[in-house]
């Protein structure tokens, strides 16, 4: 089975750092940057294909292989620049996981609404960006010291946008107790109907984490 194949966009120390970690995890990689000394940022070691030119032109995409891409992410320095690619890559070439660096984060739920994941420069984590990236595998954020209980987070199932997320519980086995919408966390209460794009914050039983993790996959509560 072929690797998965992801495009980065922009090659400073945010670029580089995710490329390195997701070749280290066996991904397939482009990295795309208009400034070719850029590139001497890199490793060495890498098995990567660097790209000259602009994340936003089509002709760099294909060369990049955006036709084959599971995910791109557009983390140059410029707002405009990383929304624009997110927007072409995720628009006209479909790839179904885009995720895009902004420095204002006003701006966050609009480009949400668009389908497009965004970390906030402020925020900014290359864990935050392979989650964002890889929604379908979440992560433990807390365990508690006896190992029954955990915290995780996970990208909400497109089936449950439009439901009550109390109403997704399953009494103790797992409960839902937060979400992260744009760039702001907020506690799941009675009203908080789940949008696409969500990411909630799960307490899970030891016992239950294979059941959830069904659960997810396939977007059944």
């Amino acid at each position: 089975m072929e690797p998965r194949h992801v495009i980065v966009v922009g090659c400073g120390r945010v670029g580089t750092e995710l490329a390195t970690r997701l070749c280290g995890e066996g991904y397939s990689v482009s990295i795309i940057d208009k400034n070719a000394a850029s590139f001497r940022r890199l490793p060495p070691h890498l098995q990567l294909k660097t790209v000259l030119g602009f994340g936003f032109d089509k002709d760099v995409l294909a060369e990049a292989g955006v036709n084959s891409a599971y995910a791109l992410a557009a983390v140059t320095s410029g707002d405009n620049s990383n929304i624009l690619t997110a927007r072409i890559a995720r628009e006209q070439f479909e790839v179904p996981n885009v995720v895009a660096r902004i420095y204002d984060p006003k701006r966050a739920v609009v480009y949400q609404r668009l389908g497009i994941q965004t970390v906030a420069t402020v925020t900014w984590t290359t864990q935050q960006a392979l989650e964002r990236l890889f929604p379908e595998n979440f992560s433990t954020e807390w365990s508690d010291s006896t190992g029954t209980l955990s915290v995780i987070e996970s990208a909400l199932p497109v089936t449950w946008a439009g439901k009550r997320l109390v109403d997704l519980d399953s009494p103790g086995r797992f409960r839902f107790m937060a979400l992260i919408r744009g760039n702001a966390g907020r506690f799941v209460t009675p009203e908080v109907i789940g949008q696409e794009g969500d990411r909630l914050v799960i307490l899970v039983d030891h016992g239950a984490i294979s059941e959830l993790n069904d659960c997810l996959k396939g977007g059944d509560a």
